[in-house]
């Protein structure tokens, strides 16, 4: 299960090169979206256990078999939907200023640097 992690690690990384190395708003965001789902997988990975079981008491479960935690995956649902908010507020910043300006560009918006 030492897969999980890396590949989660490696989104986490092409999204941030993606934010950092390109001048399109549009693919900015489409690289924080790629961080988000990489920290999700990694909080995911985490909460895994090998050979786990369910958390849910039923009876079915063998006696002292270990569990999966829950935590993290409710967790990660919650960060998915606060990402998808994110997500769409920054889509709606990006359209807003495209239909301002006319370009997607960062290099186009001088007047909102320091």
């Amino acid at each position: 299960m030492q897969l999980i992690p890396a590949i989660g690690a490696l989104l986490i990384v092409i999204g941030a090169w993606g934010m950092l190395t390109q001048r399109n708003m549009l693919k900015m965001v489409i690289g924080f979206s790629i961080i988000d789902t990489g920290v999700h997988v990694m909080i995911v990975a985490l909460g895994y256990v090998t050979g786990g079981v369910a958390p849910i008491l039923d009876g079915e479960a063998p006696v002292g078999a270990p569990f999966v935690d829950p935590v993290p995956s409710a967790l990660v649902l919650t960060a998915i939907v606060i990402g998808l908010a994110v997500t769409a507020l920054m889509l709606t910043y990006v359209v807003r200023l495209a239909r301002t300006k006319g370009t997607l560009e960062v290099s186009e918006y001088k007047e909102m640097k320091w």
